[in-house]
């Protein structure tokens, strides 16, 4: 995905979760540095990811293993090259799949499909300055605080 901010201000957009939790997850437990653990939560789905992160290179890969014991853990890495001064191409790959040929298939496709409306949703906020929701109103139906 392609898109039109520098190529610090989109990296930055996924280490810092005070960006982050406008256009993902609703809170987490601190900022992406490697080494660490964070928690993401997406408290709309009473729901939450504890993150490993790898491997951080500024300004071009995050890489992070997540999951938990029931689902299976998987690899994410999210690559950020600058193409001039103002636009940048971001591209992510969920590897790590588990099960027979069917579960991997649904695997990648609920995450192809997860990280599309996510990358959609970051380039609303850094080029628009528009708060989609697309990750809390994709399930209304899941929402545990409907109300809210």
């Amino acid at each position: 995905m392609l898109v039109r901010r520098p190529v610090e201000e989109v990296f930055e957009a996924f280490v810092d979760p005070s960006v982050t939790t406008r256009f993902w997850f609703t809170k987490s437990s601190g900022r992406l540095t490697a080494g660490t653990r964070v928690l993401w939560e997406w408290e709309m789905y009473g729901a939450a990811a504890q993150v490993d992160v790898q491997a951080i290179e500024p300004n071009q890969r995050i890489q992070i293993r997540w999951g938990d014991e029931t689902s299976g853990f998987t690899q994410v890495e999210w690559t950020f090259k600058s193409r001039g001064e103002k636009e940048t191409f971001v591209s992510v790959v969920n590897s790590g799949f588990q099960g027979d040929g069917d579960a991997v298939v649904a695997q990648a496709l609920d995450s192809t499909g997860g990280f599309n409306m996510v990358l959609c949703a970051l380039k609303a906020l850094l080029e628009h300055g528009i708060e989609l929701n697309v990750v809390a109103d994709k399930a209304p139906d899941a929402n545990v605080r409907p109300n809210e």
